[in-house]
């Protein structure tokens, strides 16, 4: 009652209140990350660990797990550890309990990390340490191709230059180019020479090794001047190391061209990318955390042409699956509805209330309401994403709820003979702890959402935010600024005679709801005289809606048609990547012809391990060998559904290639949001000592064979691969080290 009396005695200071909340809401939105789902935050550090050319066995134990072993004695908070062990590579994930400090727990892993260095194999350095988010997807794939450039220059201009300029991009997380080849200096032996002079590949190392050098030179006074002194301690070129000497063999100096050939090369290729047919390199751009999909995508798009100014016009970039036009298409098609919903419920207001005055009144609660509901939510760290424009356009309908109690019983009191002011307060006054308490009815109902755990409490508590604060926010508006427009704008309505003067067709609206109400009389009449039968009907109605629920499928969040798909292929166990590019080809050859060409946009093969153990930690953790890859399919518009196209390239695929293992990836950006990094929505974990890992594989293939029995269950594969073939050099200690069959 009070806060009425203040806002029918200072009305302008409510006024100006509405007025700042369109102003900073309209600031708020301009500026707001926009996304498909709200950030799920679950802590989680990667960890990555490389050594080159160690087995997956070797990295699992002598690196991962004495770094398991390490951690867990010293970080705190941490509910579970999950790794990975390549070759050459291992990456682990340190899951945190939720509240727990990040960036703590990263000070207290990278103290860790260093003590436990000398443990590990000698030349081992320090881990990379990197907070991960289950966020952390692509949302676009730059693609650079070249019909000149080789594919080691595409690497090197895309890791060196493309990249680093895309760094500039707020929000933008641009890891190591997948594909390509990553150059390297090459110094090809000739070992038949080496042999005839009586010197070891050793000895071409230590050549260069030493003559290869970065040493200070500080500089120089002579006279007057100081000179800074450069010296030749390093090639500048790289025909410069075919310059070097390496030793003195009967009076003749030998050098390295001599007996070998120095070239810039490439490391051994362990990742190729075709798109389209062409050999390519891409480069994953994720979003960092906090950040919005629309708005990075923007920038990277807005970016590229000013970086690809910089480089040579053989190279190509082309900016692929990006995931923002999902984002933009979702988020308006929940505004549109909202903008529909409120449409009609002015239209209904003004149906029921028959005075656009009044209809006004009631309307401007809900913009109001919304804005502030974003303007809480902006402090609060949330963004504009599917759970919280969902949940404002719930509460839609609702918001008008409190102003509409309040000027019809305004209205009422009108009709008593009372002045406007006196009717206001009288009519506030007698609605004001019912209209409370009804609020509070459905805001209690997301109290229980607070307590839910894990992804849900991420995904859902943003929802019940977006309906409780424009909820609690309509109640004050109905308490300080309606009374304040009613004074302002209802005085000719509540003169006497006023509601004769209304417009026909409220009026003809008015008679035909009598009627209905009229005829709802009779029908309850009836209804009230069978009552056993009405009751029978509907408990009939209750049971026979009981008996579809076992029908109904139950999942997280509802499929989403993106027109992608994204197919994981493993090739038996081994194959090399020049064998398993062939093999792609193939099935890409069955993709065209179950997928119609006018339908197809494009494809491209992601094949082998990336270069970079970061592309591990952030991308597909299925990525395990050079026998491993995924083609990514766009479709074009008004294609027909995806999921038709996943069932028939199974069942062809498998049926084609019964040798190797194919299942389908999520390839948008909600669902892999919500699979957390994961291949599959289910994933299920075997924990059991090292020393029973042929009893753990047992027990994995049992339970893949009983769950591919599960109707409904497919793709169902046992993640780890373990028989890879390998060959095993026993070697002759006793021999002589010094002896030519050891090099030779």
């Amino acid at each position: 009652m009070w806060i009425v009396r203040i806002a029918l005695k200072r009305p302008y200071t409510f006024v100006v209140l509405a007025m700042l909340i369109v102003i900073m809401g309209g600031v708020t939105l301009a500026s707001m990350a926009t996304d498909m789902l709200p950030e799920i935050n679950i802590p989680v550090i990667a960890v990555i660990n490389q050594y080159a050319g160690l087995s997956p066995a070797e990295v699992e134990a002598r690196i991962t797990s004495p770094f398991e072993r390490a951690t867990t004695t010293t970080v705190n908070g941490i509910e579970h550890i999950e790794s990975q062990s390549l070759n050459g590579v291992s990456v682990t994930k340190i899951f945190l309990r939720p509240g727990t400090s990040v960036d703590g727990a990263i000070a207290e892993v990278t103290a860790e990390a260093q003590a436990i260095l000398k443990t590990m194999p000698p030349g081992a350095t320090a881990p990379l340490i990197m907070r991960y988010s289950a966020s952390n997807v692509p949302i676009l794939q730059a693609v650079l191709t070249s019909d000149t450039l080789s594919e080691q220059q595409i690497f090197d201009l895309g890791s060196n230059f493309f990249r680093t300029g895309l760094a500039t991009v707020q929000g933008a997380q641009v890891p190591l180019p997948i594909g390509g080849k990553l150059r390297q200096i090459q110094v090809d032996l000739d070992l038949q020479k080496l042999f005839a002079l009586g010197l070891s590949p050793s000895d071409v190392s230590n050549a260069v090794n030493a003559q290869n050098l970065v040493l200070p030179s500080g500089t120089i006074k002579m006279g007057r001047q100081e000179y800074p002194l450069v010296v030749n301690a390093s090639p500048e070129l790289v025909d410069g190391l075919n310059n070097l000497p390496i030793k003195t063999v009967n009076g003749a100096t030998v050098f390295i061209k001599d007996v070998a050939h120095v070239r810039d090369g490439f490391a051994p290729q362990t990742s190729v990318v075709m798109s389209d047919g062409r050999k390519a390199a891409i480069i994953p751009i994720l979003k960092s955390q906090g950040s919005s999909t629309v708005s990075v995508a923007a920038g990277v798009r807005a970016a590229v042409p000013g970086i690809m100014a910089t480089l040579p016009q053989a190279l190509k970039a082309a900016l692929i699956f990006d995931q923002s036009v999902f984002v933009r298409a979702a988020v308006s098609g929940v505004l549109r509805e909202a903008a529909i919903a409120a449409a009609l419920t002015g239209l209904m207001m003004l149906l029921f209330l028959g005075s656009w005055r009044s209809t006004l009144i009631v309307l401007v609660s809900i913009p109001l309401s919304l804005l502030v509901a974003v303007i809480v939510l902006h402090l609060l760290g949330q963004t504009l994403n599917l759970m919280t424009l969902g949940g404002m356009a719930l509460a839609v309908g609702i918001l008008v709820d409190d102003a509409t109690v309040t000027i019809e019983n305004v209205h009422r009191h009108a009709s008593l003979k009372k002045g406007l002011v006196q009717a206001i307060l009288d009519g506030a006054q007698e609605i004001a702890v019912p209209a409370f308490v009804s609020t509070l009815c459905i805001c209690i109902v997301f109290v229980p959402v607070y307590f839910i755990s894990g992804a849900a409490q991420s995904l859902f508590v943003p929802l019940a935010m977006a309906v409780v604060i424009p909820m609690l926010t309509s109640y004050f508006l109905s308490r300080t600024l309606v009374p304040t427009m009613m004074q302002f704008l209802l005085g000719k309505e509540m003169e006497p005679g006023a509601h004769e003067r209304r417009p026909r067709w409220a009026k003809a609206f008015e008679r035909g709801f009598d009627r209905l109400l009229g005829a709802y009389g009779r029908a309850l009449e009836k209804a009230l005289s069978r009552r056993p039968l009405v009751i029978g009907l509907g408990l009939a109605f209750a049971v026979g809606s009981a008996a579809l629920f076992p029908l109904l499928g139950r999942d997280f969040f509802p499929a989403v048609d993106g027109g992608q798909l994204r197919l994981h292929v493993r090739a038996p166990a081994g194959m090399r990547i020049e064998e398993t590019q062939n093999l792609f080809a193939q099935v890409e050859e069955h993709i065209h012809k179950v997928v119609p060409a006018s339908e197809l946009d494009s494809t491209l093969d992601n094949i082998g391990v990336p270069v970079s153990g970061i592309n591990l930690a952030l991308g597909d953790p299925s990525m395990i060998s050079t026998a491993d890859g995924e083609i990514l399919v766009s479709l074009k518009a008004n294609h027909h559904p995806t999921a038709d196209y996943v069932t028939a390239l199974r069942k062809d695929l498998r049926a084609s290639f019964p040798q190797v293992t194919f299942f389908f990836l999520p390839a948008d950006i909600s669902t892999q949001t919500l699979n957390f990094g994961l291949s599959a929505p289910i994933d299920v974990q075997i924990t059991g000592p090292s020393a029973n890992q042929e009893q753990n594989l047992a027990i994995a293939d049992q339970l893949v064979k009983q769950i591919e029995a599960v109707p409904g269950a497919v793709d169902v594969h046992r993640a780890q691969v373990v028989a890879t073939p390998s060959l095993k050099i026993d070697i002759d200690r006793s021999a002589s080290f010094f002896s030519p069959r050891y090099f030779w």
